[in-house]
């Protein structure tokens, strides 16, 4: 009995060593030992948005809506669920730098890590220089990644690194898909408070306007129809700006000389009458705020006129700021500037999903930095500028942000994402008080289209979600010789685009999410799909911790939304029901198709088609590349950097071989590189389209 017990004994412990040596999902065929060690040096922009919580966030120990907590060092929680879910243990290697910084930290140790950040663009060239394993040699063995590629092709396009191969060097990174990104928002109290009612405006005091700069871009006689949603948001409905009938209220001011503010506003209220044949009524406000609004970059102009003249109006103070952005001080929140030319005035590219590339009506890249378009449109900014209607601190790279604006009272408009700005109407402003921040309509503008040759007015956004720019590859150095480490990090980007992975890098583990009585979550439909609903405690928890901000919530407290496919579902639940309502508008035009946008598909009208993240350039080309230093220098999108187009707006055409438009596009072509840069991205789009074509078939 002894000996069978010894034998028993034996048997059992050689189970669990067998156990522990093995972990694999039998139909991924992806085996390795349980407990294998990934070297991570992932994470999103810095130390607090890693895998691991940092010692700032952390403090003596943060305790979170599931109960437990974490200190220092201790993985968060999504990832603690993820090492229990695949059997791995996670190693910290982030350096808490952005992509471009952390991938450029471990190029030359890359046998240290197993996997890294890194922009799309970085982790495809050094994918062909031999650097990172090619995913796409694996996919038969990621039934997950690859039917999410096969369902989304243009999802494919953008991240093929090379189309000879197929090769696929990153994991792509996705903040929502297929949907509206950035959106204009605006004080909508004081738009009422200036246009809305009976009779004439009336004030006690009001400041005079500034010498008139800005030029009419609309026309000023003649008849433009526009198409808007009806009021009620049920259906599509024709309306005309008529020219003839009111003129052009930039003309009409720029003509009038000196005017005060109520002079401005009483004169904007009946160009709104009569150029609109009485459609608004006493409601003007809804000319720009309404779901039924048709505004453009003229009356917009106008009404930033009328808004920073009466500043004892709107906020009791003697300055208010017109459009800001939100962070006057940092690059990368200031080209957010250059991104609402773009949409004021109709230029494509300034808002691309790579560099200011798009594809124009002849089915070629073009880019918005080689052509007079976009420079004018910076110039019709810099006169806005030179009239008070931009912020005096985005002139003068001061720090101020908007939180700092909408708490005191201080700032109009600007042009970002619709969750984290409008939580201020929480945080910031006093809604018992009528205040209110909310998205509205995008503008109505010229845009080239092809279906026209002089043009077509009408609404179109280019912030369309899409693959974001950067993602996270596998270190061939760091894996190489070992097929645990290989197989275990090929089935961590495997588990997070299964419906399972998905929900976790979204919402963070089960213990954040509503459940019912059995253990099934608790959903809603969003976006025409049942999805979880959060736990009451995470709700409170992320007001308590990011005072409503999910983004901020997600990456330093829970882990989530740092790389893979981000569902929106949770950010629209934490989303303050007036950022809801303003985008609810705007998701009922795009519905209707008064808001056109780009396409994740190569379009039968090429104008229509979203530009890959990464488009597949040669090791060669690659090198070529680089070389173009002020190209891509001069054009910065990141804090600190500089950026040609800011600079123009602040300042007009001050740098030494573009004082002008003309002068500028042809600098950046002939000095810059940019012909050069171009014909090679223009080679690389048509080997793309070729691909696409053949994948297709």
């Amino acid at each position: 009995m002894k000996k069978f017990s010894k034998v028993l004994s034996l048997l059992l412990a050689v189970m669990m060593v067998l156990s522990v040596m093995s972990f694999a999902n039998a139909e991924e065929g992806l085996a390795y030992e349980a407990g294998t060690v990934l070297r991570m040096a992932t994470g999103y922009n810095n130390a607090k948005t890693g895998l691991f919580f940092d010692a700032e966030t952390a403090g003596e120990g943060v305790t979170l809506a599931d109960g437990n907590t974490y200190h220092s060092g201790d993985l968060k929680p999504t990832w603690v669920a993820v090492q229990d879910k695949l059997n791995v243990v996670f190693e910290n290697k982030y350096q808490g730098n952005g992509s471009k910084d952390e991938f450029n930290y471990w190029k030359e140790q890359m046998d240290q890590v197993d996997m890294l950040s890194g922009t799309a663009s970085l982790l495809s060239e050094n994918g062909e220089a031999g650097l990172l394993v090619n995913l796409a040699d694996y996919l038969d063995q990621m039934p997950n990644f690859k039917a999410y590629l096969e369902a989304n092709p243009i999802v494919l396009l953008s991240i093929t690194g090379n189309v000879d191969t197929g090769a696929i060097y990153f994991s792509p990174y996705f903040d929502g898909v297929n949907d509206i990104e950035r959106m204009p928002l605006m004080r909508t109290d004081w738009v009422e408070k200036l246009l809305n009612g009976e009779g004439e405006f009336t004030a006690e005091a009001s400041k005079k306007l500034a010498a008139p700069v800005y030029t009419p871009y609309m026309p000023t006689e003649g008849k433009v129809e526009i198409d808007v949603v009806t009021a009620d948001g049920t259906a599509v409905e024709t309306i005309a700006k008529d020219y003839d009938a009111a003129g052009n209220i930039v003309a009409k001011m720029n003509e009038a000389g000196e005017l005060d503010g109520v002079a401005a506003v009483n004169m904007l209220r009946a160009y709104i009458d009569t150029a609109y044949n009485g459609y608004y009524g006493t409601n003007r406000a809804d000319l720009f705020i309404g779901q039924n609004a048709a505004w453009d970059a003229d009356e917009l102009v106008a009404l930033v006129r009328c808004v920073v003249a009466n500043p004892q109006t709107l906020n009791g103070t003697d300055t208010i700021q017109g459009i800001f952005s939100r962070e006057d001080n940092n690059t990368q929140r200031r080209v957010d500037m250059t991104r609402f030319a773009g949409h004021l005035f109709g230029v494509r590219g300034m808002e691309s999903r790579q560099d200011y590339l798009y594809v124009g009506t002849d089915g070629e890249l073009h880019d918005a930095r080689q052509e007079a378009a976009a420079y004018e449109a910076m110039a019709r900014m810099n006169a806005m500028a030179q009239e008070g209607l931009i912020s005096a601190a985005f002139i003068n790279a001061e720090e101020v942000k908007t939180d700092a604006y909408l708490e005191q009272d201080l700032g109009f408009m600007h042009y970002d994402y619709n969750q984290t700005q409008t939580v201020y109407n929480k945080t910031k402003l006093d809604n018992a008080a009528g205040e209110k921040y909310m998205a509205v309509m995008v503008p109505v503008a010229k845009w080239y289209d092809g279906t026209n040759e002089d043009g077509v007015y009408m609404r179109f956004t280019e912030s369309w979600r899409s693959v974001k720019t950067d993602g996270w590859g596998i270190s061939k150095a760091g894996v190489e010789g070992d097929e645990n480490k290989l197989n275990a990090a090929l089935s961590l980007i495997d588990f997070a685009y299964s419906e399972e992975g998905q929900i976790l890098m979204s919402y963070g583990p089960d213990a954040f999410i509503k459940t019912n009585d059995d253990g099934s979550y608790v959903t809603f439909s969003f976006n025409g799909k049942d999805m979880p609903v959060i736990a009451d405690a995470t709700f409170a928890e992320l007001w308590e911790k990011a005072s409503g901000n999910y983004t901020n919530y997600a990456r330093m407290y829970l882990g989530s939304t740092l790389s893979f496919a981000k569902s929106q579902a949770f950010e629209y639940q934490c989303t303050h029901e007036v950022g809801k309502e303003g985008a609810g508008r705007i998701s009922t035009a795009i519905g209707l198709g008064t808001i056109k946008h780009p396409e994740l598909a190569v379009c039968e009208n090429p104008w229509y088609t979203s530009v890959p993240t990464v488009l597949p350039t040669t090791k060669t080309e690659n090198q070529e590349l680089g070389q173009y230093t002020e190209l891509n220098d001069k054009f910065s999108g990141s804090k600190g950097g500089q950026n040609i187009f800011v600079d123009i707006i602040a300042s007009g055409f001050t740098a030494e071989g573009m004082g002008s438009a003309e002068e500028a596009a042809a600098y950046v072509a002939d000095t810059m590189y940019g012909a050069q840069y171009l014909d090679i991205k223009e080679g690389a789009w048509e080997a793309d389209v070729d691909y696409f074509n053949e994948i297709a078939e």
